[in-house]
């Protein structure tokens, strides 16, 4: 159901981006903490929607579903406006693109694995690679806003490009299974008539009477 309680906190992910985007244009300090605030707060509903789901066996397809579109749609419109707002610039901007690329990929691989009944678990890298990525996307929001004593945004670029490298593992493994599975789905080719084989041959009907 819609109303369950995990599906409520996925949606409340999806929610979160238009006050986030908003924030990113009003600007300031304040502005930065608090989007930095409901980021962290939307990340940790990540973790307690699917804890909650199988703790409480509410466990859906609507779930399933709306779980990594509101992961996606989150990070990736975080990323975005951190680019527009020139808050992420340089070659810093080659791990987003990688990250953003790699979640493209993995939302192409997991429809077409789902279509032929394979999944895939998630890996622990993989659940590493999502907490320090959302990490360094909290650090980047505060950016500059941050106390002067925190390296703010160096911890937040390093962190990315951690994450980068581990999203180009983990995509990978997703990759593979991928192709394996469609490897394993051709038909073997059937071996053609060979020429020497003899002949069987076919004596003509006699006519009746």
């Amino acid at each position: 159901m819609i109303t369950s309680l995990p599906n409520l906190l996925t949606l409340s992910r999806i929610a979160v981006i238009p006050v986030l985007v908003a924030l990113f244009f009003v600007g300031g300090a304040p502005a930065r903490w608090i989007a930095c605030a409901l980021f962290t707060v939307a990340c940790i509903t990540d973790y307690f929607d699917g804890y909650i789901a199988r703790m409480w066996r509410q466990d859906s397809d609507l779930g399933r579903f709306l779980d990594p579109i509101a992961d996606k749609l989150l990070v990736a419109s975080t990323l975005f406006m951190l680019v527009a707002m020139d808050q992420l610039g340089g070659l810093t901007i080659l791990p987003a693109l990688v990250i953003l690329c790699r979640e493209i990929l993995v939302s192409g691989l997991r429809e077409f694995l789902a279509g032929v009944r394979l999944r895939v678990p998630v890996s622990r890298l993989a659940k590493w690679k999502t907490a320090i990525q959302m990490t360094a996307i909290g650090f980047l929001v505060v950016g500059e806003a941050g106390p002067p004593f925190i390296p703010t945004l160096m911890i937040g670029e390093i962190g990315l490009w951690i994450a980068a490298g581990l999203t180009l593992i983990t995509g990978y493994d997703y990759l593979i299974a991928g192709l394996r599975h469609i490897a394993g789905e051709r038909e073997p080719e059937r071996p053609a008539p060979s020429l020497t084989a003899p002949v069987k041959r076919v004596e003509p009907a006699r006519p009746a009477g």
